[in-house]
């Protein structure tokens, strides 16, 4: 491949040379066209880079010999993982002395950029290039782990004929040389950027290019022979043949009530009278796992037991004591936080004159409060109450947690409709093996159903939309297609987790959920992802709004089922335009049960301060929304933790204690957390656009 010269357009060629006794495909990679150079490069045994060495004149320098194009390639080839290596160096001078100079300092400049094992060799000459062919024959390859777990086929030639059954579809042909492993006509494969189909048969053909060719046959007899001659047909068996099963089928009454039995009925029973008096008043209807969330207190506490304790998120009654969830008193030396704030203060009565407020006035005085606090970057997650809508409406679907650490949450709890389309395992890492096991199995037993490594075939690819196969024949002419044979269980939808980074040439804000094409190992498909920290000792992972540039983090999607290890590339396509590289890294795990919270912040301001009290406003609009968030704990910017009292007047004011003394301009906050989750892709393939 070459990273520098003139542009040319993608070609290919295979021979097989009884000189060197060995066959090849060569393919010359599109100056300028990044995906065609990927798609080359992910079924390529070697990449040799072309350099000129008249960029060395003026200097040594490595932006010299490697331009903008080739450094974006060889970022792109180094995520997608690169096979052997190898610098075919040319121009170079005819004096001895001076080329030994030049090829040191070609070699001084590159080996930073390339591999250790990367070879380098002079390429003017007849008898050079002769020189480099004996020792690529004697050289041994190295190969890409993840792409010696799959066979695959790279197309020699396309073409696709109509089927009369099916109107609107047709069977692709794909013809070349079954690679890594054996290919069963049982199998699915994935055609680059089409999607997942089934083998209708596949044809063993003669090999058009054969290493030991017979020296006594004429022109006429060859031609004859190598047109598309097909020497074996393999049928499917239909009993094992792998069902093209992408998505599950929702059962309406998965989710219906049935009527306890007498059994379930006493032993609930026998756990009421357990509990010992123990009676936790929860809002009107909250379920078994939301009260399982109360924090069994058991520290005294001076409350008020004249509050509607009734009306809050979650609430605990212990003792005669109502407990705030949330917050542990314990974890402070400081004073009790309701100490001497029986009596209404002078912020009340301040906080009641001041109610008189229209909405615009309320909103500006919002903003002129945001404006001078100026932290948006450190506190990125602050969204502002809306004045019109109750806040309990608002941020129904958000929570208060104790610990975003500890704190239990259930996965299987209020998931979205999609979760009912999508296949989970037991134990993946138990299938994994299986499923590896399963092909070396096949490599080593008969060859009924299989291709071995090495035969020429042509693949009958059935149910392929036309113009989806139209586009297949068109993206041949400048970059090989690949069919990969599919592993078990990999057609089926699932959640898959990425550990992705952005690519150091795209700067454009990467968004969650934008529409993006992820390129998976061989497989293309369209995801819409949400992100998420990449914390590894917890069962909680915050959510990003943005895939920040410099470090690593999770890009949750629903997607086909993928086994590790697999490289991602993230192409982010305009309109019309051709897709850049948007990120770059590897497949982590397939889990649906991975838990992704967004977190929203929201703030209020103090309007009296004494002491450990505060009244604050702005927070909340209505008193109804502070006895709803009375159980959430709030803490403050410079870093004092309270709770809330009570209400204070008719616009959402509230009293609040903290356990320290807080400063006039501090800003209180309340953290709020919903599970999120990826977007299903209206479309799943790109070739389907």
């Amino acid at each position: 491949m070459l990273l520098s010269g003139e542009e040319t357009g993608a070609t290919s060629a295979t021979i097989a040379s009884p000189i060197y006794k060995f066959r090849t495909t060569v393919l010359v990679a599109p100056y300028g066209d990044l995906l065609a150079c990927m798609e080359m490069a992910k079924v390529a045994d070697l990449i040799a880079f072309g350099v000129s060495a008249n960029s060395l004149y003026d200097g040594c320098e490595s932006t010299s010999l490697i331009d903008s194009f080739g450094a974006q390639a060889l970022s792109v080839f180094r995520a997608v993982g690169l096979p052997s290596t190898a610098v075919m160096i040319r121009d170079l001078p005819t004096d001895i002395r001076r080329k030994q100079e030049l090829k040191k300092m070609s070699v001084s400049c590159l080996a930073s950029e390339l591999p250790e094992d990367c070879k380098f060799y002079l390429a003017d000459t007849k008898e050079e290039l002769h020189k480099f062919m004996w020792l690529f024959r004697e050289q041994h390859l190295s190969a890409p782990h993840w792409r010696n777990q799959r066979s695959y086929v790279m197309s020699q030639e396309v073409g696709y004929e109509p089927d009369a059954d099916n109107p609107g579809t047709c069977t692709l042909l794909l013809s070349g040389y079954v690679r890594a492993h054996c290919l069963s006509v049982n199998q699915l494969v994935h055609v680059s950027g089409a999607g997942d189909f089934q083998l209708s048969r596949i044809d063993v053909l003669n090999d058009p290019v054969p290493m030991n060719e017979r020296k006594d046959r004429n022109s006429m007899d060859s031609d004859e022979l190598n047109s598309s001659q097909v020497m074996r047909t393999i049928l499917p068996d239909p009993m094992n043949q792998e069902p093209l099963l992408v998505e599950n089928t929702p059962d309406p009454l998965a989710g219906e009530q049935t009527w306890p039995t007498e059994a379930e009925i006493a032993e609930a029973d026998a756990d009421n009278k357990e509990r010992k008096l123990k009676k936790k008043i929860l809002p009107r209807g909250t379920s078994d796992y939301q009260a399982a969330w109360i924090v069994e207190d058991t520290s005294d506490e001076d409350s008020d037991n004249n509050e509607e304790g009734s009306d809050g998120m979650v609430l605990d009654e212990q003792n005669g004591d109502t407990v705030q969830d949330g917050f542990d008193q314990s974890d402070t030396d400081e004073a009790p936080f309701n100490e001497h704030f029986d009596e209404e203060t002078e912020a009340d009565t301040d906080m009641v004159d001041n109610e008189n407020l229209t909405k615009e006035q309320i909103e500006a005085e919002i903003k002129k409060l945001k404006d001078a606090s100026a932290v948006d970057e450190e506190f990125p997650d602050e969204v502002e109450t809306p004045i019109g809508v109750p806040a309990k409406k608002r941020f129904a679907k958000y929570r208060g947690l104790k610990s975003f650490r500890t704190s239990s949450w259930d996965p299987k709890e209020s998931l979205p409709p999609e979760y009912a389309r999508i296949f989970a395992f037991d134990n993946f890492t138990k299938t994994q093996k299986h499923v590896t096991l399963e092909v070396l199995n096949r490599d080593q037993g008969s060859m009924n159903d299989c291709l071995p490594v090495g035969s020429y075939t042509r693949l009958h690819i059935k149910h392929v939309p036309v113009d989806v196969a139209s586009k297949v024949c068109s993206l041949s002419r400048k970059s090989p297609v690949i069919a990969c044979g599919l592993l078990q269980h990999e057609s089926k939808m699932s959640v898959l987790h990425f550990s992705v980074k952005k690519h150091e040439s795209y700067e454009a804000p990467i968004k969650s959920k934008d529409t993006f094409i992820f390129n998976v190992g061989f497989r293309q498909f369209i995801a819409r992802p949400v992100f998420s920290s990449d914390d590894i000792n917890s069962t909680k992972h915050k959510m990003e709004r943005f895939l920040h540039p410099g470090r690593f983090s999770i890009a949750s999607v629903y997607a086909p089922i993928c086994f590790p290890p697999l490289p991602v590339v993230v192409l982010k396509s305009g309109h019309g335009e051709t897709p850049l590289v948007a990120a770059v890294g590897s497949l982590r795990s397939v889990d649906p049960d991975r838990i992704v919270l967004k977190k929203i912040i929201l703030t209020g301001y103090p309007q009296r301060v004494s002491k450990l009290k505060a009244s604050v406003r702005f927070m909340f609009h209505q008193p109804d929304d502070v006895r709803w968030f009375k159980p959430v704990e709030v803490f403050t910017k410079c870093g004092r933790r309270g709770r809330v009292k009570e209400p204070v007047g008719t616009h959402g004011a509230m009293k609040c204690v903290f356990n320290g003394v807080i400063q006039q301009h501090d800003t209180v906050c309340m953290s709020l957390y919903k599970r999120a989750f990826p977007k299903w892709p209206e479309q799943r393939f790109p070739l389907w656009h």
